[in-house]
């Protein structure tokens, strides 16, 4: 007994603009869960604006829009954000720092500041284990950037 048997049609490979992008990388901002809105959108603002310097394969193409009007570049995958307690803070940038991942850091004393050099200053005026941190952003391989954010939540 034979069986007809029809043959599956194998599916066209995506092409480099369809095909769906992974990255082996992460960027993510951790904030304190205390914060208001504003400062939220803040120190995130300010955390990741360091990253592009620090790691320039993190910046994509510039944009243009269909009349040509261009655009400046903007990182070339997601920024995860996460929040947590201060004591996730803590722990956080103890392990970000042990794993020398790129990294930057908000201090409560920045609230006060109104300019980089103050900003700078007041930093540098306090040890890394006293500083009061408000957030900080990570980028890095993947596993290790989950494993510095160990115990933090997704931001709701």
């Amino acid at each position: 007994m034979t069986t007809e048997h029809t043959p599956a049609i194998a599916p066209e490979p995506a092409s480099a603009d369809t095909a769906p992008v992974r990255f082996d990388s992460k960027i993510a901002v951790l904030l304190r869960d205390d914060l208001e809105s504003w400062q939220r959108l803040n120190v995130t603002a300010f955390l990741v604006s360091g990253l592009g310097t620090e790691a320039p394969e993190v910046i994509g193409e510039p944009y243009a829009d269909a009349d040509g009007t261009p655009y400046l570049p903007m990182f070339r995958q997601p920024v995860l954000v996460f929040e947590g307690g201060k004591e996730t803070l803590t722990a956080a940038h103890g392990r970000a720092l042990s794993r020398s991942l790129p990294r930057s850091v908000f201090t409560s004393d920045l609230f006060a500041t109104g300019n980089d050099r103050d900003n700078r200053a007041a930093v540098r005026a306090v040890p890394k284990e006293d500083l009061d941190l408000v957030g900080i952003a990570v980028y890095g391989p993947k596993n290790a950037v989950d494993k510095v954010l160990k115990g933090a939540r997704m931001h709701p």
